[in-house]
């Protein structure tokens, strides 16, 4: 270790404030945050000391009888067992909201970056109006979402009442509720999917085309056998990001479904948010959301990794 330093003693003095900014905006909460999950951490019992003002503007602080205090597993005992919170449903939600987004975002990117890989008239413009969408924020992407599927104003009911069919409530049934907020999020991560793709296939040498079209293959085996293979590395890649992004995606639900009707399309990140800011803000019940989720990902992209491994892809 000390022959490394001396030898590369520029190159860790470059790293380190890369280290201390990680150490406090990153580790330093995180340790915080498991911390949390064993104690019993709200709004009321926070303070260790009580303090009051006595006339003459003097502050008196007693210890506080209430404070929070180490408890165990408590915490992940009562949300796993349904004592407080809703933690399976949401872990049901999240799970087929993350399947279903991440299919439709690589499944429609695929789709649309196959087809800008091709030449034909006003190529470049229909590459930047794709892309658009990417650039919106997601909140007023979900505010927009949300007017959209108004029962009253929006314009799918607006177009469903123009042809003679009755008006959808979208928001008042679990799952037309989650599909509202599925739709949002394709819109807005298609053209990511779309770009990483289209770059994985400008990669590919289109000398193997030209031999495969040579030998007779027909363009569904040029896609099997060239494109998909070749596209491997990339997909692997966007895959992995796109299922951690959207299994933490908060704004869409938060606020095109607002968890209508009565919590049933929550998921879990937003279930965290409404532990540590709603009511009677429970901060160690919160935490141990976030354990939970950080764990479910960690299980994920480790066996995820493993698998690709196993594939021989190198990630």
């Amino acid at each position: 270790m000390r022959k490394s330093f001396d030898k590369h003693w520029y190159a860790w003095a470059m790293v380190l404030p890369t280290v201390i900014v990680l150490g406090v905006l990153v580790f330093y909460p995180l340790v915080q945050g498991v911390w949390q999950s064993f104690t019993n951490l709200n709004e009321s019992n926070q303070r260790a000391e009580l303090c009051t003002k006595i006339l003459g503007g003097a502050v008196t602080c007693e210890p506080n009888p209430d404070a929070a205090k180490f408890v165990g597993l408590d915490n992940y005992v009562d949300i796993l067992t349904g004592a407080q919170g809703h933690f399976w449903l949401q872990l049901t939600n999240t799970l087929v909201w993350t399947l279903a987004c991440v299919a439709m975002h690589y499944g429609f990117g695929l789709g649309l970056a196959v087809m800008l890989n091709r030449n034909f008239r006003f190529r470049g413009f229909y590459r930047v109006a794709l892309i658009l969408p990417w650039a919106v924020p997601s909140f007023v992407a979900a505010f927009a979402w949300r007017f959209i599927f108004d029962e009253r104003f929006g314009v799918i009911n607006g177009a469903l009442r123009a042809i003679g069919l009755d008006p959808v409530s979208w928001f008042e049934q679990r799952w037309t509720s989650l599909f509202t907020a599925i739709v949002a999020n394709v819109w807005l991560g298609v053209p990511f999917m779309m770009v990483a793709l289209l770059g994985g296939l400008q990669s590919i040498n289109g000398d193997l085309y030209e031999a495969a079209e040579i030998d007779g293959a027909t363009p569904w085996q040029r896609f099997v056998n060239i494109t998909l293979p070749g596209l491997r590395p990339v997909s692997s890649t966007v895959i992995l990001l796109g299922t951690i992004w959207t299994f933490n995606m908060f704004p869409i639900i938060y606020f095109v479904t607002r968890g209508q009707p009565a919590g049933e399309t929550e998921i879990l990140v937003t279930g965290a948010y409404r532990a540590a800011f709603e009511g009677i803000r429970d901060y160690s019940l919160a935490a141990t959301y976030g354990v939970l989720i950080l764990s479910i990902l960690v299980v994920y992209a480790s066996a995820y990794k493993r698998l690709l491994a196993k594939q021989g892809e190198v990630f």
